[in-house]
């Protein structure tokens, strides 16, 4: 049985609804709320867990990454790395503070970001789209998380192109990411585990590892 996706009703940019408030410009930066397929009864996408603060819970690296000395005064992780949004609405700001004006509002919990920099308990971060601001450390975390790209993806039984299907998964389904081997990762969404290439989703470096 086939669950149509959940579309959004404007989305200008890419899937990005864009508003406006008083004095400063808030765009709405919601993701596309994709829809998932169950092969073959339905389900639904359940909401994103709290998980822990991602300076005390971030994912190991590749070993290239984690070798990078960071500079003083940083946390001493690595830097790009991978974390996602905590909450379901976070500012994006054009600089470190919240003197700084607000140029995004992202709306999907658990979205995958890269952390680019740091300065005190702020994090400058890049999304899928390539758009970069500053947001408090506190609305980050560790957990890893797969943003679905390009088109629906098969998720497939075992890490292998021959193996049956699971689930389908729409373009805009956050998954979570459980671990990633040679060219294959194992992610779960909706109560459903299986696996995908690791070239089918935003959230992972080419060479990294997540065990």
């Amino acid at each position: 049985m086939r669950i149509p996706a959940l579309r959004p009703c404007n989305a200008p940019r890419s899937g990005v609804p864009i508003t406006s408030a008083p004095k400063t410009r808030r765009l709405a930066a919601a993701l596309v709320l994709a829809g998932l397929v169950a092969l073959p009864a339905a389900l639904t996408v359940p909401a994103a867990a709290p998980a822990a603060a991602e300076d005390t819970a971030a994912a190991p690296a590749s070993q290239a990454e984690a070798a990078r000395p960071s500079p003083p005064g940083r946390t001493g992780l690595p830097l790009p790395r991978f974390v996602s949004l905590r909450a379901s609405e976070v500012n994006l700001r054009s600089g470190p503070g919240t003197r700084y004006p607000i140029d995004w509002v992202y709306r999907r919990s658990g979205m995958p970001v890269e952390i680019i920099d740091e300065f005190d308990t702020w994090r400058r971060i890049r999304d899928w789209q390539g758009t970069e601001g500053w947001v408090h450390q506190s609305m980050v975390q560790g957990r890893r998380s797969a943003l679905i790209t390009g088109q629906r993806r098969t998720l497939k039984r075992r890490p292998e192109a021959d193996a049956p299907g699971v689930a389908m998964l729409d373009a805009g389904v956050i998954a979570k990411l459980e671990r990633c081997r040679t060219a294959w990762c194992e992610v779960s969404a909706g109560g459903y585990s299986g696996w995908l290439p690791r070239d089918s989703f935003y959230g992972l470096y080419p060479d990294e590892e997540v065990r």
